[in-house]
């Protein structure tokens, strides 16, 4: 089975403008992210709809595609991408370009998910280690079936554990956190991108809801590491602390 990894990456972002050029580690964000993708996977390319972007990625000998700058999801921007990329891989995986710290673990585990031949989409899911965090509603909320499948995303504390203390949920049942990491079907991606949105998806705003709710399936795969995205400048100066104490060690 033949792997194709696409990084979509903005420079037009609300919250961080250029964060795919922020330097991290004396290099750029955009780098680190396609370095750690690259590893796992040798198909790798960066999406953009940015002149600088594509600049700075063929500097570095990445590999990058200009996209539309008219793209409403990144999920749209992938499946651009993949037809411009063309060649006979059967899954797409789609890893976002702010996060520089993926593990080829995580890789690895989305991967595996395509082992079953039902699995038509997957993605990652995180034991929680709190109810602080599992109540936070922007960290969506993962309920599966026995298989591995994902039965509903929701932001809001899904399920509801009867007869116990909030405080006591955790111990009583397994909540786990969507890390927005995903791989699709090739021919799932075109199709994927075709559907309007959806009342689910509206609801709690929320993407994988839409392809949920017509019918397709999502296999999660489980790893124990989280991800960390770089949305803020304050996220990138954490994240520079982080580097400068992997260095020490």
């Amino acid at each position: 089975m033949r792997f194709v990894a696409i990084i979509p990456a903005r420079y037009a972002s609300t919250r961080f403008p250029g964060k795919p050029l922020a330097i991290l580690g004396g290099k750029t964000v955009i780098e680190r992210v396609y370095t750690q993708v690259a590893s796992v996977v040798p198909d790798t390319y960066v999406a953009t709809d940015d002149n600088r972007i594509f600049d700075a990625v063929t500097a570095f000998g990445g590999r990058c595609v200009m996209t539309s700058p008219d793209h409403k999801s990144g999920t749209d921007r992938i499946a651009e991408a993949a037809v411009k990329i063309g060649g006979d891989f059967d899954v797409v995986l789609n890893v976002q370009g702010d996060e520089p710290f993926v593990r080829r673990e995580q890789i690895e585990a989305l991967c595996r998910c395509f082992d079953n031949e039902e699995t038509q989409i997957a993605t990652l899911g995180k034991p929680f280690e709190d109810m602080e965090a599992v109540e936070n509603p922007n960290s969506p909320k993962i309920v599966v079936d026995n298989q591995g499948f994902a039965l509903y995303f929701s932001r809001s504390v899904i399920p509801f554990v009867r007869g116990v203390e909030r405080d006591a949920w955790l111990e009583k049942y397994p909540f786990l956190k969507h890390l927005g990491l995903y791989a699709y079907r090739k021919e799932m991606l075109g199709e994927v991108t075709c559907l309007p949105q959806s009342s689910l998806e509206k609801a709690e705003s929320l993407e994988q809801l839409r392809w949920l709710q017509n019918g397709y399936r999502i296999r999660v795969a489980v790893t124990h590491f989280e991800t960390v995205g770089i949305d803020t400048p304050e996220d990138l100066e954490r994240a520079e602390e982080f580097i400068k104490l992997k260095i020490e060690d």
